[in-house]
């Protein structure tokens, strides 16, 4: 039965939202903006409010996923990577794990919103 779930969420779509429609519920803290680009990636800059979470973390020992899963039970999350690719391969795993997910695309796709950013 485990391999059917898995094989069900590898296939399916990753539920997705705008970035611009996300804004609201980050700056009220009902949801957390999560940036699952690597650490070299982040250097280019990051959007503020973001978790920088890198997905090989998440797909490996999730040194720094768990606290941060941990205290977002009960919150939207919504990811972003650099494309929108890797966030969708999170939105579907935390999916599966129960999280209430959604892919916002690229990096880019928060900027072009309008959402505030750092170096």
């Amino acid at each position: 039965m485990r391999i059917l779930k898995v094989l069900k969420t590898m296939f399916a779509s990753a539920p997705k939202r705008s970035a611009k429609d996300c804004h609201l519920m980050v700056k009220q803290g009902k949801a957390l903006l999560i940036d699952v680009r690597e650490p070299r990636e982040w250097e280019a800059g990051v959007a503020e409010l973001a978790l920088l979470l890198p997905l090989s973390d998440l797909n490996g020992s999730r040194t720094h996923w768990n606290a941060a899963l941990e205290k977002a039970r009960g919150k939207e999350l919504f990811l972003h990577c650099a494309a929108g690719a890797r966030s969708g391969m999170a939105t579907k795993i935390l999916n599966a794990e129960g999280f209430l997910a959604f892919n916002t695309g690229g990096y880019k796709d928060w900027v072009t919103s309008g959402w505030p950013t750092k170096k």
